[in-house]
């Protein structure tokens, strides 16, 4: 087979292209690699502003400090714990709210459509979800952060583009061979929409585990914090910490909020090599048919 030869213009736009995407990268990469750096640096090193991208004078006082902390552990907890079930049973109700809007033919299906899409654009607003929350008696519980952000309207419609795109074929012969919407549902589409689940996975999971604005208006037990209260709370009394420990001297505010910041994105990085070959084909399916 001949290989196609390409243009001074094919190579230019490749060179650029691939130019702007490592500009891209190094942009989203340097600012992470700096808070690392200052999270393993040594003290006098952070506070001056000499670290850059590498550490100088390698030292974990920071990171020991910040995970060998109780409250840490315990906030670390509280965000798995949400994290977990939140997404778990964030995408079985996205599923099955996605499955029946899949069905064009079905009566009134346009008017409950506009409705889920009227609520990606309006809503009651910070206090009256703060006054509905504690009239359900759900301030100080897990389930003041998990209920109100179990169906992403975006994500479903996602999901429910992914559904038509399916060949209606398949459910037309399972319903032959005598399988009700359910037995349809989890045994043949779900299996078939793995890539979306994927992608709306990754989602899901960071919304769940940066979710700041929750926590902060319906939680105040301390032992219900999550980590982004914990890291409020870090950064604003760091200094304080530092004087109850002794360790002033030897860690910065800076070094530790550094820390902080590190020991609570880690975690969330490990999810995505997982998912990452079902994430890019799992958006594009999904968005593709409308």
């Amino acid at each position: 087979m001949s290989k196609i030869k390409k243009s001074k213009e094919d190579y230019a736009i490749g060179i650029f292209a691939y130019s702007f995407m490592i500009i891209l990268a190094l942009s989203t990469l340097l600012p992470f690699m700096n808070v690392v750096s200052k999270a393993l640096s040594v003290d006098w090193a952070v506070v001056s502003g000499k670290v850059g991208i590498l550490p100088v004078g390698f030292r974990l006082d920071s990171l020991k400090l910040v995970v060998g902390s109780n409250e840490f552990l315990t906030a670390l907890k509280n965000s798995v714990l949400v994290t977990v079930v939140g997404t778990v049973v964030t995408l079985i109700l996205t599923g099955l709210t996605a499955y029946p809007l899949s069905k064009r033919n079905m009566p009134g299906m346009k008017f409950i459509l506009l409705i889920f899409v009227f609520t990606m654009f309006f809503g009651g607003g910070m206090i009256p979800n703060y006054l509905l929350i504690k009239d359900l008696h759900m301030l100080n519980t897990r389930s003041s952060i998990i209920i109100p952000s179990l169906i992403n309207v975006f994500h479903m419609l996602i999901i429910k583009n992914y559904y038509e795109s399916l060949p209606e074929s398949l459910e037309e012969s399972a319903k032959l061979d005598g399988a009700n919407n359910f037995t349809i549902l989890f045994k043949i589409i779900v299996p078939l929409s793995i890539p979306v689940y994927a992608s709306i996975t990754v989602f899901t999971t960071v919304m769940q585990w940066n979710n700041y604005i929750g926590p902060m208006l319906y939680i105040n037990s301390p032992a219900l914090k999550t980590l982004p209260l914990y890291l409020r709370d870090l950064i604003s009394e760091a200094r304080d910490i530092l004087n109850a420990t002794d360790k002033l001297n030897s860690v910065s505010p800076e070094g530790i909020t550094s820390a902080a910041i590190v020991a609570s994105t880690v975690p969330i990085l490990l999810i995505y090599p997982f998912l990452q070959k079902y994430f890019i084909k799992g958006m594009l399916i999904g968005s593709v048919k409308g």
